[in-house]
């Protein structure tokens, strides 16, 4: 029997009369040699090529030896590849290769089901690349970006928007994922290569605005007095002393809320884990709840507008930069992680599950299924009192 070489040589092409499928090894494009028997009981040898176009994968016969040559074939297996990312099947039709700006709504279809913030993670996406990447990318096929077209419209924010520019290559790339999936392309320009291309020091990562914990309680009294509307005011309050997240106040629902078990339970849907997450309620907290009720109106939800429904994102947010402020929504559950590091007593893990961050220590996590829910109570009490000395 002939030895099966790695790669195809014209000596064995020639000589091999065994019947089967001989590849020519890695890196040959997919080129492999046929070799049967015919009805008649003739040697009968061909050329193969495994290739995905449209991202399924196609047999494509390149011709007979010896009218082929191995030489010959190997070079078709090239123009089939180059046909490939130029958009047209190898056969000679045209396919069509989707625009960026075309890809990323098939990107957008692919993630919205998946998204459960109302839309706010689409919108933000759009918004981005709106900005920063379709005056220069949304016009071309996806097959034709190149990591000098990224590197173009990531280098002018690098340093100056460090964090939205590794936002917008995310989203780039994830884009280009696509693309490769679907066969539009073999690699991923906003992947690895730019990553290294790209300086690594400059501005440092900014975080969101918090206040120091002794100023916090100073804050809400502001917030009181300032005649703002009531259920905004409220929702503020109820935020600072549950240390929830912006989203997770201004949706919450009264069905949500156990006044007698003193616990709110925010459902899966409504949390960035996707776990549902059980919230003590201090003192302070349900007094908060109580004052709710007259202005909810007979609306489901517990921080209404007056048309009864939720705030508007931004509503907490415009309110304390209006009274001057210097925080935005999400600093105060730092400050609350700043206090109970400093003030509390209470161990990490309480501290973080009072955060609903998710515990990133597989084994641990794994042996720890309790939410230390009681624990979390007393925290919380100790935080309610806190900001009311």
């Amino acid at each position: 029997m002939t030895e099966r070489p790695y790669r195809l040589s014209a000596r064995f092409v020639e000589t091999i009369k065994e019947p089967g499928w001989y590849g020519d090894g890695r890196g040959s494009g997919g080129l492999s040699l046929r070799v049967k028997r015919t009805a008649r009981g003739h040697l009968a040898k061909s050329w193969g090529q495994r290739i995905s176009v449209d991202g399924r994968p196609r047999n494509l016969g390149l011709g007979s030896w010896p009218h082929v040559s191995l030489a010959e074939a190997r070079q078709k297996c090239v123009l089939n590849l180059l046909a490939r990312q130029r958009g047209e099947l190898v056969t000679g039709r045209k396919r069509t290769v989707p625009t960026f700006a075309e890809a990323v709504e098939k990107v957008l279809a692919v993630h919205r089901a998946g998204w459960k913030d109302g839309g706010r993670s689409e919108k933000l996406w759009r918004s981005s690349l709106r900005d920063y990447v379709m005056p220069r990318l949304g016009g071309q096929p996806v097959n034709r970006i190149r990591t000098s077209d990224v590197m173009a419209v990531l280098q002018p924010i690098w340093n100056e928007k460090r964090e939205t520019a590794r936002r917008v290559r995310r989203r780039i790339s994830a884009v280009m994922r696509w693309a490769v999936a679907q066969g539009y392309r073999e690699d991923n320009p906003a992947g690895d290569a730019i990553g290294a291309a790209l300086p690594k020091n400059g501005v440092r990562p900014r975080h969101h605005r918090a206040l120091p914990y002794a100023e916090v309680a100073g804050a809400i009294e502001v917030v009181r007095a300032s005649g703002a509307y009531p259920a905004t005011v409220l929702a503020f309050e109820f935020l600072v002393l549950t240390a929830c997240r912006n989203g997770e106040v201004r949706g919450a629902q009264w069905k949500e809320m156990d006044l007698a078990g003193r616990e709110w339970r925010i459902p899966p849907e409504r949390m960035k884990t996707g776990r549902e997450h059980r919230v003590p309620l201090s003192t302070r907290a349900l007094a908060v709840l109580r004052e709710a009720r007259e202005f909810a109106n007979g609306s489901e939800t517990v921080f209404p507008t007056s048309r009864g429904r939720p705030l508007n994102p931004g509503a907490i947010a415009k309110m304390i930069r209006q009274l001057g402020i210097r925080a935005v929504p999400h600093g105060f559950r730092s400050s609350f992680r700043d206090w109970a590091a400093e003030r509390s007593d209470a161990p990490r893990e309480v501290c973080e599950l009072a955060l609903a961050h998710v515990n990133t220590n597989a084994i641990e996590a794994a042996y720890r299924r309790t939410d230390l829910f009681e624990r979390r109570r007393a925290l919380m009490e100790q935080w309610a009192a806190f900001l009311a000395q």
